[in-house]
This record gives C-alpha cells, sequence and structure tokens, in this order.
C-alpha cells in the first residue's frame, strides 16, 4: 500500500508519477499548448466530439452576456432537472446541479433548496469568470442531468458517478471511477470530497479506492465495499476514451465518462493536467506504462489494436504491484 509519505526513492521504485515529472515529462512533452482550448473549453470539446460521433449530454442552452440571466426562468422552464457549469470552468468548480423542482424552488442533489434569483446571481458568478481558467469572462452552459445507471445505486451518496481514464499516446493506461459522497454534495469531484475507485484495465473491476488522498476501500456513506465490481460497458468506455485522444491530438490526456441509465456511456469533458490520485486509487504507479508505450516507434492505429496493447499494460502494473 503506498504511503503519501514515503521516501521519494520507494515511490518511484513503485513507478510513482509526482506532480513536478508529469509537468514536465508529460503535459510540457506531450500536449502542445495550441491544443489546450480543445479541452479547456468545453462548448469547443461538446462539439468535437459531436462531430467525431462521440455521444456527449444534450446541451439546453448557453448564456453569454449577463442581460440574458433575466431569461433563465424562460429558459429553465422546460426542464425540471438540469446542470449549469462554466464553459471554461476547471476542477469540478461552478457546477450547479439541479435535481428536481419543490414550489417555486430548485432542489439540489442533496436536497437543499435554492430560488431563482440565487440561479440567477449563480450564472452571473460564472459570467464574470468567478470559476473559469485564469478568471477570464465565460459562458454559462445549461445541459441535461445524467441519471446514474442504477449499476451505482448501493454504492454512492446521490450524485452521479463518472469514469475518469487517463490516455497517453492513444492508449488508455490506467482509469478509476469517482463515487459522490455526502461530503462532495452530490458531485463526482476527488478535491470536493468524491471518493475515487481504482479500475482493472483489462476486466473493468474496481479494485481499491482514494479519499481524501488516503487509500480506502469502502464508500464514506454507504459503507459499501469498493472493490470487486464489475463496470459496465467496459470496452465501449475504453474506446470512446481513445476516439477522444485522436480527437483533440493531446498525448497526455484524462477523459471524464459518465454512465447514463438510459444512453449509455457519455463524454462529461476532457482535461488537459488530469491529476495523479488515480494512481493512490489502483495502488500501482503509471511509470511502467509510460516507458512501454514511449519506447514503442509508433502506436497502432486502430482502436482494437490499442486495445490489445492495455492487456500488455496490465501485466506490467502486475509486476510493479508483486516485484
Amino acid at each position: 500500500m503506498f504511503n503519501l509519505f514515503a521516501r521519494p526513492s520507494l515511490l518511484k521504485k513503485n513507478g510513482v508519477i509526482g506532480i513536478n515529472r508529469r509537468n514536465a515529462e508529460l503535459i510540457m512533452r506531450y500536449n502542445p499548448r495550441h491544443l489546450y482550448p480543445l479541452v479547456d473549453d468545453k462548448l469547443i470539446t461538446k462539439q468535437l466530439a459531436l462531430d467525431a460521433g462521440i455521444a456527449v449530454p444534450e446541451l439546453y442552452s448557453v448564456i453569454k452576456f449577463q442581460r440574458e440571466t433575466r431569461h433563465l426562468s424562460t429558459l429553465l422552464a422546460a426542464h425540471d432537472e438540469f446542470v449549469i457549469k462554466p464553459s471554461k470552468g476547471s476542477g469540478g468548480n461552478g457546477i450547479l446541479v439541479i435535481a428536481g423542482r419543490f414550489g417555486d424552488h430548485f432542489r439540489k442533489p442533496s436536497g437543499d433548496l435554492i430560488s431563482l434569483g440565487e440561479v440567477e446571481h449563480y450564472v452571473s458568478n460564472i459570467l464574470s469568470g468567478m470559476y473559469s481558467l485564469g478568471g477570464v469572462a465565460d459562458k454559462a452552459i445549461i445541459e441535461y442531468r445524467v441519471k446514474f445507471d442504477p449499476f451505482f445505486q448501493d454504492i454512492i451518496f446521490q450524485g452521479v458517478p463518472d469514469i475518469r481514464v487517463i490516455v497517453f499516446r492513444g492508449v488508455p493506461v490506467a482509469a478509476m471511477v469517482r463515487l459522490p459522497t455526502r461530503e462532495s454534495d452530490g458531485k463526482a469531484n476527488l478535491h470536493q470530497g468524491a471518493q475515487g475507485v481504482g479500475i482493472d484495465m483489462s476486466t473493468g473491476e474496481s479494485r481499491g479506492g482514494v479519499l481524501h488522498n488516503r487509500y480506502c476501500t469502502s464508500h464514506p456513506d454507504t459503507r459499501m465495499t469498493t472493490s470487486g465490481l464489475k463496470i459496465p460497458h467496459w470496452d465501449t468506455i475504453l474506446q470512446m476514451a481513445i476516439a477522444c485522444a485522436d480527437t483533440v491530438g493531446l498525448g497526455y490526456l484524462g477523459v471524464d465518462i459518465v454512465m447514463d441509465r438510459d444512453l449509455g456511456p457519455l463524454l462529461l469533458e476532457l482535461n488537459a493536467r488530469p491529476g495523479l490520485n488515480v494512481q493512490i486509487a489502483n495502488q500501482t504507479g503509471l511509470q511502467g506504462a509510460i516507458q512501454a508505450l514511449e519506447a514503442r516507434a509508433s502506436i497502432p492505429a486502430s482502436a482494437d489494436e490499442r486495445l490489445q496493447l492495455v492487456r500488455s499494460l496490465t501485466d506490467i502494473h502486475l509486476t510493479e504491484t508483486t516485484a
């Protein structure tokens, strides 16, 4: 089991990549800066995905100017459930999830009620750049609220879980499912208190977990074990991650996918600077898989051939873990 305060030499021996190495050897080397807008702006990402045939949550509306907040009541009239998020937000900040209505108020997944005036103020803050990268003026996206797959109903606290897949040179190398908790207010964001659970890349079976950077194997609210769960649609999820990497051209990419109970896997967003907690969730470092792919002169063009690579990379992980 990884110790967050272990000696650097021990972490290196276990193939753990730190943030400095990630920045210098992965992000700076494999992610050309001119491609960042393709993933940093969720509206651009959504359109690119649609053009590539990748399924995404339906877009209801986009608010670009402060004066448009006066029309929110009309824009939201047809929807009892929806999500409002900043187009250029990061780290899961600025996302407002509405799970229903109660009279003239909106209900969050936690059960808390907010008024239309509070929603208008929230959107105004998004437009002002409160949640955007660099604090620049932003747009507010209103989109379909995903209905979580019943598979997860016993192991989450409200909200919708998502799956983070790390893709390197177009090949999935690690993944975890992020489970909402009471603390995260129903959001699948580790920085806000969600739980990350590692996934075996070849089988799609869950293992281990991380909560506040500490290893754990049960959900903090439901107390259900988070190990040994077979993630549905696993091959489809990996194929979607590969398609996303090919679409935006980034060599080191985080792909966030949700599973809707009716629509199946949907792309939520992409990240050019994915974090490293996936290593703790899996109790496996990324270095072995990264080195194996860097050693290859070329990467197969087809998704099927790349999926075959996933198995060989899993064998590398197992060797590291048992060494």
